[in-house]
């Protein structure tokens, strides 16, 4: 009889078993169902993404179509319908600080990083709450401050913006507005050339104003980039006095290209996706405000400029940051970390065999900095972007460009592998020609 009674509870507990593995396999395939219309998208993605560029090339849902394909977009120096064509003469473009090195990273993290837009997302100008700023994000943006450690946000406002630029504009504007006359000067010459209006005007160094003599300094917004780009030091305002506002521009202060002393701690400071992520396109940053006067006013300009930051962009940075969330930041702090070293370390390799050219020396707390500067040594060779454009095929950038001698000139390392891969080649290829002339020479 007891053994009956087993026999009955396992054919009972059989056929529950069955019963709700049934409604579990019904549910999902209801629920694939109601998910047909998000479906339809990820597979039109998964279908561009799956399309071979030969590995020098990618393409894109918005890129040109072609015979009812979309084509290949391919890199700097390869060409054809694959982008397996490696093109002869081609210039090593090291000028641009375009932040692509980190596209593996988010190429590995495709699933967790994709966002799906619908149609009806967000066509509102404002949110719920009446503003224009995603709360969630924010709440994000605080969280990843403190994980990094490289900002203080408690107690302090923060206000989004079209990337960098629009936000230094947005905090002359905040800043002015309390100032009591109504000329301003300001430290960066591109600022004053977006407003061109006769109540800003630019003065240079901010450390030849400091060095005068005379009256006491008045009405002056100084703009403080730390990193400095491009020799990567940590900078720190010079001007003081009560009509004296400082920006910080902390586009750099990640983990990826210096190491954090400590958290900043400033009135104004501006962030942007772009050096963060890599993902300079999106044109995304945020500005952290003690004062709220000041952050008020910087509300205000975003207003009367855009109506506020695109929401579909604060969609994707909500999305990318809580990747970057992950693991405490570990994921792409080291991704970037590693391959920026290598870099570094294989550029500095080149150099070292050379007489003619030699790379800066790191500062001390520096862990690497995307952006180098070379310094030209022979006498009679004194403009060193020529030397590499007109012999190597090489574009940097002039150190005239940031008040430097030309002996000195700018090499991008934040590029697409290709392009780091040609710069090295053609440098290496320009070191080797140095033993070839001397022994022309001596014979």
């Amino acid at each position: 009889m007891a053994e009956s009674d087993q026999n009955s509870f396992r054919f009972v507990y059989f056929i529950v078993s069955v019963a709700l593995n049934i409604i579990f396999i019904a549910n999902l395939c209801i629920s694939r169902k109601a998910l047909s219309w998000s479906a339809r998208a990820a597979a039109e993605a998964e279908a561009v993404a799956s399309i071979s560029c030969s590995g020098h090339g990618r393409a894109f849902l918005d890129g040109l179509i072609e015979n009812g394909k979309p084509v290949c977009e391919c890199n700097a120096c390869y060409g054809g319908p694959d982008c397996s064509q490696l093109l002869p003469n081609c210039v090593a473009d090291a000028d641009s600080g375009d932040p692509l090195f980190l596209e593996p990273f988010w190429m590995k993290n495709s699933g967790r990083s994709t966002v799906v837009i619908p149609g009806w997302h967000r066509m509102s100008y404002d949110y719920s709450d009446n503003s224009y700023i995603s709360q969630e994000l924010e709440k994000n943006i605080r969280k990843l401050h403190a994980i990094t450690k490289n900002a203080v946000t408690d107690g302090r406002y923060i206000v989004f913006g079209a990337g960098s630029t629009q936000l230094l504009n947005a905090a002359v504007y905040a800043l002015s507005m309390n100032m009591s006359s109504p000329e301003s000067r300001c430290r960066k010459a591109f600022l004053s050339e977006f407003f061109k209006a006769n109540q800003f005007e630019f003065h240079g160094d901010a450390s030849l104003l400091r060095n005068r003599t005379s009256n006491t300094i008045e009405n002056v917004i100084e703009l403080v980039a730390s990193p400095n780009n491009p020799d990567g030091n940590l900078k720190k305002a010079v001007l003081e006095g009560p009509s004296v506002k400082t920006i910080h521009d902390y586009a750099y202060y990640w983990p990826h290209y210096t190491a954090i002393p400590a958290p900043a701690d400033e009135d104004l400071m501006i962030f942007t996706m772009s050096k963060l992520t890599g993902h300079a396109g999106s044109r995304f940053g945020w500005a952290i405000v003690k004062d709220k006067n000041v952050y008020e006013n910087m509300l205000q300009y975003k207003s009367l400029a855009d109506s506020g930051t695109s929401k579909d962009t604060q969609l994707r940075a909500l999305k990318l940051i809580k990747v970057v969330l992950e693991n405490g930041g570990r994921g792409i702090y080291n991704f970037a970390y590693k391959t920026m070293r290598g870099r570094w370390t294989k550029l500095n390799h080149v150099l070292s065999l050379s007489k003619r050219f030699k790379l800066q020396e790191i500062p001390l707390h520096s862990a690497i900095i995307p952006e180098q500067l070379e310094e030209h040594l022979q006498e009679e060779d004194s403009n060193c972007y020529k030397v590499l454009h007109q012999e190597a095929n090489i574009l940097g950038r002039e150190g005239s460009s940031f008040d430097a001698e030309n002996h000195y000139v700018r090499l991008s390392l934040v590029k697409r592998a290709d392009e780091f891969n040609l710069l090295l080649d053609r440098l290496e290829e320009l070191v080797s020609k140095e033993d070839q002339n001397q022994t022309t020479r001596s014979s």
